[in-house]
């Protein structure tokens, strides 16, 4: 005898298996929704504690007249007088922001420059490479250390070792770091002499342009310089654009040199101040944070502009492998 089931149960157990199915789908969705939530709570605790609560309590701060020592209950909110005072009667503001200027539009494209020669010369398979590689590549690791600095300025005073080697040659040093007219001159040399950084970017861009495009250059009878010009560097656009903003952005934020540099004053004459080392003096010398905290917030709005330049003049000059821009 055949046994049949009843339609009705059978539409019952089928619709509530697929049901039950949704369920225990949804719950282990959220499970697995916390459990990511949980792994970046390190991350999110930090960004909420470090750094976003930070920014907007110093743009309230930027408004008020806050001197580190008085409570924070107790400031004064002075609307945009901070701002008015920078772009009006701070003299010395100004000054900072042409010696940050000239340090970056020098120092800059200059590093970056060092740092392609370089990298094609180290762009060979010949022996002994990767130890100049790690050489060149080993003053960036030091970064924007305060001995590297002490260091740099030591070399350069006037019984440094840069004059006795100047002496050498029967050229009479000069006293560089102290010396107005080449103080900034001397941090510009540190800059570009930690040139590691976009050198090794730029030596990981050269090797993924295809042999195959020189080889064709050749077959034309392109020189070296027409290799460069028209296959190096159009295939590098993406790179250099990636270094230049960074670069860029490193610029501007000089301030350890200089600080060192100067001992914390921006001398000598004011030859060093950086926008930076004008921001700490206002805040943690002359203790007027809240005059800081606005040019903390100018800064930051100026370097967005700066990288909003690059990104919408880069679509006319950097091109990709795949033919977009």
């Amino acid at each position: 005898m055949a046994l049949t089931t009843a339609p009705g149960r059978t539409g019952r157990t089928g619709s509530a298996r697929p049901r039950a199915n949704r369920r225990r789908g949804g719950r282990n969705r959220h499970a697995e929704g916390l459990a990511g939530y949980v792994f970046l709570s390190p991350w999110l605790i930090g960004l909420m504690g470090v750094t976003a609560i930070p920014m907007l309590l110093s743009l309230w701060l930027s408004f008020t007249n806050y001197d580190i020592l008085t409570p924070l209950s107790e400031v004064q909110w002075v609307g945009l007088a901070n701002y008015e005072r920078m772009f009006t009667a701070d003299p010395s503001y100004w000054h900072a922001v042409r010696v940050t200027l000239t340090f970056a539009l020098v120092a800059v494209p200059l590093k970056l420059a060092a740092a392609l020669g370089v990298a094609l010369l180290l762009n060979k398979a010949w022996r002994g490479v990767g130890l100049f590689r790690a050489l060149f590549y080993l003053p960036s690791l030091l970064g924007g250390s305060v001995a590297l600095a002490i260091v740099w300025v030591n070399m350069f005073n006037r019984d440094g070792a840069f004059n006795s080697f100047l002496a050498l040659f029967g050229i009479e040093g000069l006293p560089w770091v102290s010396d107005p007219d080449w103080a900034l001159q001397t941090l510009m040399v540190l800059a570009i002499w930690q040139f590691g950084a976009p050198m090794v970017i730029f030596l990981a861009g050269l090797k993924q342009v295809p042999t195959e495009l020189y080889e064709a250059a050749s077959v034309d009878g392109a020189s070296r310089w027409s290799q460069f010009w028209h296959v190096t560097l159009p295939m590098l656009s993406p790179v250099i654009f990636f270094n230049l903003v960074l670069e860029t952005i490193n610029g501007f934020q000089g301030f350890t040199a200089a600080f060192v540099l100067s001992n914390g004053t921006g001398g000598p004459v004011d030859s060093t101040l950086m926008y930076t080392l004008k921001l700490y003096i206002a805040g943690f010398t002359d203790l007027e944070m809240g005059y800081a905290s606005a040019m903390a917030w100018v800064f930051l709005i100026a370097i967005g502009l700066i990288t909003v330049v690059f990104f919408s003049t880069g679509r006319f000059w950097v091109h990709y492998s795949d033919g977009e821009k």
